[in-house]
């Protein structure tokens, strides 16, 4: 349905792609696992995106797509319509699970939110809290390597002040697209944060030197496989991803400040300026962000009539800044990984685990059958 929510254009429908596995389902009445789309490709993400993630801006028109998936399977497969239903996701995955047991507690049972930054709005998270996350993590391999992408900045920007800089920097960090404008090189700029800290290990002055440690670090990201033979720095997000689409709902509901002081963090000093920010989204997409619009819809933080959540967040990931960190209720509980990074809980194990992902999924299976027996007994 192209809108659930505007009378007089329900009829306007399209075809939508989901991805079903039943190998291993009961099909007597078994519990349906619901994986809560990213903003990506429906193969890289499992089980759905909504409406191919950018054709529009809202997390609502999204959740109102899962209910009607989810009666659809109901209706189509044998043995699901009374199967209780756990959603999870990771990322905005994890707020949109989160959101959905929020507002369709009817249709979901409980959900998993793995590193789910449900308050990283206006006036919940403070807008330095995420860049202080990202330093203190890399941090941990070294004040070396703060120290050497926070004296970056400056040496970037002299070398990008002139022609004979730039052609330098192009050259040194074997960039596709050579720098032509100080515009090029403030996109270069955005793209350091995917630098690696263990190469990083010897401080330097100069701004060449500089540079070139920091491309040591850069390497490790951009060329893990040895086989790439420039460094792209116009999109940090594999090309399966979508960081156009965000922009643009970061520019509707998904309006997150962050800020930076160079002090407290590694990165260049940058304040956070809704009104500049604004003008930029109606110069892109002619529309303009609503910064209150996710806390008034979902509650933030404030949880204390929800239940059956639980959310996860590594101490290594930045996103846990405007993460639930604490129990709300007996119900909507947190759990913490300080070694993990991005939704590590969601990923397949390994021996490298840390004690406490291993923890954390005990405590997810431990939930997932409480809410299951709960719903078994209650039909």
């Amino acid at each position: 349905m192209l809108d659930h929510f505007s009378y007089g254009v329900q009829q306007l429908t399209f075809m939508q792609k989901y991805l079903v596995n039943i190998d291993h389902w009961n099909r007597t009445g078994g519990p349906i696992f619901f994986y809560a789309g990213n903003e990506g490709s429906i193969e890289l993400f499992a089980l759905n995106t909504h409406k191919q993630y950018y054709q529009y801006q809202s997390s609502m028109q999204a959740l109102a797509d899962y209910v009607e998936l989810l009666a659809h399977v109901r209706q189509t497969y044998e043995g699901a319509e009374k199967s209780p239903v756990i959603v999870f996701g990771g990322s905005y995955g994890g707020m949109l699970a989160a959101w959905m047991r929020i507002k369709y507690p009817h249709v979901v049972q409980g959900a998993i939110a793995a590193s789910a930054p449900v308050a990283q709005f206006t006036g919940l998270t403070p807008c330095e809290k995420f860049g202080q996350v990202v330093t203190h993590t890399f941090a941990l391999q070294g004040q070396e390597c703060v120290q050497t992408i926070r004296k970056s900045w400056d040496a970037i920007n002299k070398m990008a002040a002139t022609a004979e800089g730039r052609a330098w920097l192009s050259d040194a960090w074997r960039l596709c697209k050579p720098l032509n404008s100080t515009d090029d090189a403030k996109n270069l700029k955005s793209y350091l944060s995917d630098a690696v800290c263990q190469p990083m290990k010897f401080l330097k002055d100069e701004p060449k030197e500089i540079l070139l440690e920091i491309f040591e670090g850069l390497s490790v990201y951009f060329n893990y496989s040895t086989t790439a033979t420039c460094l792209s720095y116009e999109s940090s997000m594999p090309s399966s991803l979508d960081d156009n689409g965000w922009f643009l709902q970061s520019c509707t509901e998904m309006v997150m400040p962050m800020c930076y002081d160079g002090k407290n963090d590694f990165f260049e000093p940058q304040a956070w300026n809704l009104t500049e920010f604004s003008e930029t989204c109606v110069k892109k997409w002619d529309v303009r962000p609503e910064p209150y619009k996710m806390e008034q819809m979902y509650g933030g933080r404030n949880l204390k009539y929800a239940s059956n959540i639980v959310f996860s967040n590594g101490l290594l990931d930045p996103w846990s800044s405007g993460g639930v960190l604490e129990d709300v209720n007996e119900s909507v509980v947190s759990v913490i990984i300080p070694e993990g990074a991005h939704h590590l809980d969601l990923r397949s194990s390994e021996r490298a685990d840390p004690k406490s992902v291993i923890q954390a999924r005990d405590v997810h299976k431990a939930n997932i059958l409480k809410w299951i027996s709960e719903y078994s007994n209650s039909v």
